[in-house]
């Protein structure tokens, strides 16, 4: 699933093309994704002007002209694909309409945007301008990692007594909005932790440490435009190449680039998901 990284990608590449534009007409062409699209969405969308693209951990929120806010979250497999119109140094013309484009936007200036979802995890709904803190996916979410409420004195309480993995509570997407897989093993890496020490019984020093290694891993994904493994392109339809930049997910079996080390990269499984780590540096 995209990462904070990967929808932020998104969201910058979209921005140039929709942000103070007009949607001449929007078709959607099937009645849900992972939940049914909210009534009458084609014509709500029809005509509205795109004021803001703004990300809210791994969603997208378009404000809109009308006071609604179109929430846009692109799943397992979702893609958000630009034609008709030049993105930097790419030009598209406009994309005849593919098997799994569900949600498809003709814009003032020539630009198509289609949401593509080939496993139908992805989702889309429509809510009141200013309102979104109490729809049901971002109620629930913690802080930006990369906004000023992420600090190391609410880390170090949100973790204090707890008994999982460290791994698994920086997972929580009511701890920290929009951390994954992939980035939390790199984070992790970085500061020397491994992936199977208790939250809860993590030093002061290594807290304070994590802040900073969660917002320069992020700030580096982005920088790269995200990480290509599967599904993830950019909007202008370019990889993104942050993998060439891992230093252990996916990497079982390889050296640690840790300066100094002599150990390997392991793998193993928690939750139901792969954990890359080096057992001889990260304690």
């Amino acid at each position: 699933m995209p990462e904070l990284p990967e929808v932020e990608t998104v969201r910058r590449g979209l921005a140039p093309v929709m942000e103070g534009r007009r949607i001449l007409r929007a078709e959607v062409r099937r009645p849900d994704l992972r939940w049914p699209f909210p009534p009458g969405m084609a014509e709500r969308l029809t005509g509205a002007r795109v004021e803001r693209l703004r990300r809210r951990s791994k969603y997208i929120l378009a404000d809109l002209s009308t006071g609604e806010t179109l929430l846009i979250h692109l799943g397992m497999s979702g893609r958000m694909q630009v034609s008709g119109t030049k993105i930097g140094t790419f030009a598209h013309e406009v994309a005849p309409l593919e098997k799994h484009d569900h949600v498809v936007l003709d814009m003032e200036n020539g630009a198509r945007i289609a949401f593509n979802d080939a496993r139908r995890f992805g989702a889309m709904d429509l809510m009141k301008t200013g309102e979104e803190g109490v729809h049901k996916l971002i109620r629930v979410l913690g802080p930006e990692p990369l906004g000023n409420a992420f600090h190391a004195d609410y880390l170090a309480e949100r973790l204090r007594g707890k008994n999982t993995p460290i791994k698994a509570a920086l997972l929580d997407q009511g701890i920290v909005a929009g951390l994954g897989n992939i980035y939390v093993c790199e984070v992790l890496h970085r500061v020397g932790v491994s992936p199977k020490r208790k939250a809860g019984r993590l030093s002061r020093s290594r807290v304070e440490a994590l802040v900073p290694a969660v917002r320069e891993v992020l700030a580096e994904a982005i920088e790269s435009g995200g990480s290509s493994l599967r599904d993830h392109r950019q909007a202008n339809g370019e990889l993104g190449y942050f993998q060439h930049s891992f230093r252990v997910y996916g990497r079982e079996g390889e050296p640690c680039v840790t300066p100094g080390c002599a150990g390997s990269v392991a793998r193993i499984v928690q939750s139901g998901r792969s954990s890359f780590y080096c057992p001889q540096c990260q304690r």
